[in-house]
């Protein structure tokens, strides 16, 4: 016994040799300056600091710290300083090491970094939402002093996704919902294609666990077939880079799991469905990066000489770059299956940006500052936002995130200076954008000699002229049309202000209506609204309130009125019964660390469902604990779902339906050509065949297309899909699918 154990560790030690082995390999095979002697002493540090420390799966910690900074070197093609912040970053957080240590040791820029990474350790998101939007804010500034913070945080988060089987259900919702909500946007907005497609598909594996799988069965049962559709799509293309002696690689390119998802849920359509699955990428090297753009145009005419193009989706970010510093040119052929293949096409310098992000080829690596500008342009923004910070937590992160995950329009001013802007951004957008005092007295906006309202939403090529008058101030309705995190910010900055005198005329009309419904607003009615509305206290639920941001909910407070009522009249009538009615009406605290089952067969369910999804049996759901004690249920990809995994997650608890009932309703769109006797054949599927409760149908034909929208009863999400192939055999039925 003692000898297996000796092999046991000898066998450790020796995988984590091995690990650092492959972190040092790959640092000496960079073009890096080689200072392997200071990672080496990284490494014996750490090492040493974390010795006999295990994580949650059961392996030695020390392959953590290893394996981030495996990902820092050969994912993000950083340097020895990078490498041995990624060695050390959970020192000091988790040992009896401080950061005085680490710089006596290693530096002052290491310990800095390290000092980052240990301020916004455990997550962006904590247990309460001010610490929430605090540990969000020390992110941000300390990646506006050093991006390598950031990278380095981003390179953990990936390994903590990629061993996140070892976590119970609870937890690995959060972090895949925490996930989704920020690093995953900030990795795109960072120009790490590569790492916000895996973080997506990791958090989209754990969360809805079936379709993933699907997703990828289907995407490897048509591997063949796609490699020879691209081929022979390719092929006369490669004839002609080949006599133009290019040097080149073409490669298939599959979506991620995640994008075909969304695509499945945008189009509401099945996987069989979805025909752009695959996209092919021409890269071409290129010694003069001036001359790549007309390299690039010339590809391209190769590809529409010989094809079919699509005039609606031809992507020059050559002339105009994302802002994350993206370059390419993309356009969509026909391939020979008559399906669309989108083409990507770059030079090698415009491939490696694009795969290891802007920032990764930032001051510390080129020392190239021109390069630099849309970079340090979004540090700057990111400042003026912390500058003033929101007063709530989710409304900051929601204002964050805007900056983080949008398309982007190109807009000019009339001097032609040219302004990046998400889609959908409005003349108000565009004076914030140039200055927050243009911002604050623009009163309209002027393009192509038409005024346009402040709400006028610009598109791409637009040349605008803000108009100001010194009378104008911001309003609290121009929250609802901006598009920027910056006019947003600065627009609440102006009005909280006025914040004391919104408390008071919230509380006015909140007691002037409890007293016009007859409600006695105590504490515990009082509990239940700022629950319902996930406040933090009476200020907040006053201020939306007088800004009309909230409806309370008259139905819900009279029936928590009426069975208070109810109750107290009970025992008044029966006092031997309290006891009983006690244990039957506490609510008893949830583990959140088990599985909670959920009973669809009773009569009174122990759950509730929302309206926002209407989640049914066979749905990914998420569970949420309220402040009663009951469990909420969401769809797991709904929009409060994503707001409630990464703001609550130690409320969550995860899910398993059990029982069967018919009592869930869902709608199904369907669509297909009219014809006499469709509508009976309709029925007669659904009420004879399937025996399907039909509790609404609406059925509308113009010319020779029908649409219809039927409302059922069932019982699960097999019962679901069985009623929309049912559908589908009828003749003259083209689509059938679930819409609620």
């Amino acid at each position: 016994m003692t000898q297996d154990k000796q092999m046991s560790h000898q066998e450790e030690e020796h995988m984590i040799e091995s690990a650092y082995q492959e972190v040092l390999q790959a640092y000496i095979n960079s073009n890096h300056r080689k200072k392997v002697e200071i990672i080496e002493r990284a490494y014996r540090f750490a090492r040493e600091a974390h010795k006999g420390v295990r994580r949650r799966s059961g392996e030695p910690y020390i392959l953590h710290p290893i394996a981030v900074a495996k990902i820092v070197i050969s994912e993000l093609g950083l340097g020895s300083t990078s490498i041995c912040a990624a060695l050390l970053h959970d020192v000091v957080e988790d040992t009896e090491y401080t950061k005085e240590d680490i710089e006596a040791a290693f530096g002052k820029k290491i310990a800095d970094i390290v000092e980052g990474l240990t301020k916004i350790s455990g997550g962006i998101f904590g247990d309460k939402a001010s610490v929430q939007a605090e540990n969000f804010r020390k992110l941000l500034l300390s990646m506006s002093t050093d991006i390598r913070v950031v990278l380095i945080k981003m390179a953990d988060r990936l390994h903590n996704m990629r061993t996140l089987g070892s976590l119970r259900p609870e937890k690995q919702y959060k972090i895949a919902g925490e996930t989704l909500y920020v690093y995953a946007p900030l990795a795109h907005r960072l120009g790490l294609f590569k790492i916000k497609q895996e973080l997506e598909d990791l958090a989209f594996r754990y969360e809805h666990p079936q379709t993933y799988k699907e997703i990828m069965e289907y995407v490897d049962q048509s591997h063949e077939q796609r490699e020879k559709i691209v081929e022979e799509f390719v092929a006369p293309v490669r004839r002609k880079l080949d006599a133009a002696g290019f040097e080149y690689e073409i490669k298939a390119r599959v979506k991620s799991a995640y994008s075909i998802y969304n695509k499945m849920k945008k189009k509401q359509v099945s996987l069989d469905e979805i025909y752009d699955i695959y996209a092919v990428r021409v890269v071409f090297e290129c010694d003069d990066e001036e001359n790549a753009k007309v390299q690039c145009w010339q590809i391209y005419t190769y590809f529409a000489d010989g094809h079919k193009t699509h005039p609606d989706r031809l992507r020059d970010w050559l002339s105009a770059p994302k802002a994350n510093g993206y370059q390419a040119l993309h356009l969509t052929a026909m391939g020979p299956d008559g399906k669309w293949i989108e083409v990507q096409i770059r030079s090698r310098k415009m491939h490696e940006i694009a795969e290891l992000g802007y920032a990764a080829h930032w001051k510390y690596k080129t020392g190239n500052k021109d390069d630099d500008s849309e970079l340090d342009n979004w540090m700057n923004t990111i400042k003026d936002i912390l500058a003033n910070p929101e007063p709530s937590a989710i409304d900051f992160l929601d204002t964050i995130k805007l900056n983080l995950y949008a398309s982007e329009i190109y807009v000019f001013t009339p001097k032609g200076d040219l302004q990046i802007l998400p889609k959908r951004a409005t003349v108000l957008d565009m004076a914030y954008a140039i200055h927050t005092e243009l911002g604050a007295h623009c009163i309209a906006g002027k393009i192509n000699h038409r005024l346009v309202p402040l709400s006028h939403e610009l598109s791409s090529g637009d040349q605008v002229e803000i108009i100001t008058s010194d009378s104008q101030s911001p309003q609290s309705e121009w929250l609802k049309f901006c598009r920027t995190a910056k006019a947003q910010t600065a627009i609440r900055s102006m009005i909280k202000k006025d914040y004391k005198s919104l408390v008071e005329r919230g509380s006015r009309l909140f007691m002037e209506f409890m007293s016009k419904e007859g409600i006695e607003p105590t504490n515990e009615i009082v509990s239940k609204i700022l629950g319902r509305f996930h406040l933090k206290n009476r200020d907040e639920l006053y201020v939306m309130l007088a800004n009309d941001e909230i409806l309370l909910p008259v139905e819900e407070l009279r029936k928590m009125t009426e069975s208070r009522q109810s109750l107290f009249s009970k025992l008044l009538r029966n006092p031997f019964s309290s006891k009983k009615k006690d244990e039957a009406g506490a609510s008893e605290k949830i583990n959140r660390k088990e599985i909670y089952v959920l009973y669809s067969d009773e009569k009174t369910s122990n759950y509730r469902i929302e309206d926002c999804c209407c989640p049914i049996p066979g749905d990914d759901v998420l569970g949420f604990v309220d402040n009663d004690e009951k469990v909420v249920l969401h769809k797991a990809d709904c929009a409060v779902a994503t707001r409630l995994k990464s703001t609550y997650g130690n409320r969550l608890v995860a899910t398993r339906w059990e029982g069967h009932t018919d009592k869930f309703v869902v709608t199904i769109s369907i669509d297909g050509i009219d014809r006499k006797g469709m509508l009976e054949d309709l029925t007669a599927v659904l009420s004879r065949e399937l025996c399907i409760n039909i509790r609404g149908l609406n059925i509308n034909a113009d010319q020779e297309v029908f649409h219809c929208d039927l409302t059922a009863q069932v019982d699960s999400t097999a019962t679901v899909e069985l009623i929309c192939s049912s559908l589908k055999k009828i003749k003259g039925v083209k689509f059938a699918k679930r819409i609620s």
